[in-house]
């Protein structure tokens, strides 16, 4: 892992600060390196720097907090309209947005807590969560737990094996490909509760289809009989 040069500079000039902040505008959706942040100062903690583990691990938990409840009142306030666009340009209908609402119903806590420890989610989970409108007491318990359980994990392995950088690295390689995977599944459980969706539509389109016909030819032939009737009765 090697941090940009004025990412290290602003770590050592600012502090805990710059971790805070940092993870927070990668938490909120901006593309800022927080993970890095975290891991460069947990390093520096554990290599001599004037830096506490204890604080870094404090505030990267703080900013990961604080940036995903604010990504979650984005999402919560703005995400329809502007995912709403964002299907009108793709042509994609808005009952896709149905998908996503039903996976949180059912998996939000799990999505939530996990999300932090994959880049694509980190940005982006907690925004999901607000425009599927997640109960804000759960988001807020699981992202916390989420948040604190990542500073710890990430801050801890920068601290002891940051004087083995090779170690470090194939470290979080291993966590990078478990997270790729972890994505598949999210974005693959997505597409199933689509197709499963669209299988049940197209039963009861074919549903609604059979049973018009089945009335309408019970009305056909009920007029029908009602002709033969009346051409055997007496004309007066």
């Amino acid at each position: 892992m090697t941090a940009p040069a004025w990412l290290d500079h602003a770590i050592l000039t600012y502090g805990y600060w710059v971790v805070l902040v940092a993870v927070a505008l990668e938490s909120i959706g901006v593309p800022f390196p927080g993970e890095t942040s975290l891991l460069a100062a947990a390093i520096y903690a554990g290599t001599g720097k004037p830096l506490s583990i204890a604080w870094v691990i404090v505030f990267a938990a703080a900013g990961a907090i604080i940036g995903d409840n604010i990504g979650f009142e984005i999402g919560w306030y703005g995400g329809y309209p502007l995912v709403r666009r964002i299907l009108r340009l793709l042509h994609v209908r808005e009952g896709a947005l149905d998908y996503t609402r039903r996976f949180f119903e059912r998996h939000g806590d799990k999505t939530v807590f996990l999300g932090r420890f994959f880049s694509l989610l980190r940005a982006t989970v907690a925004f999901l969560a607000g425009l599927n409108h997640m109960p804000r007491r759960a988001f807020f318990i699981w992202n916390a737990a989420g948040g604190i359980t990542w500073a710890l994990i990430y801050g801890l392995l920068g601290f002891f094996l940051g004087r083995n950088l090779p170690l470090l690295h194939r470290a979080l390689q291993a966590m990078g490909i478990i997270g790729l995977l972890a994505v598949i599944i999210f974005f693959g459980a997505l597409i199933a509760l689509w197709y499963l969706h669209r299988r049940r539509e197209r039963r009861a389109t074919a549903s609604d289809d059979a049973k018009r016909d089945a009335t309408a030819d019970a009305a056909s032939d009920a007029t029908e009989r009602n002709a033969r009737a009346d051409e055997r009765s007496p004309s007066r």
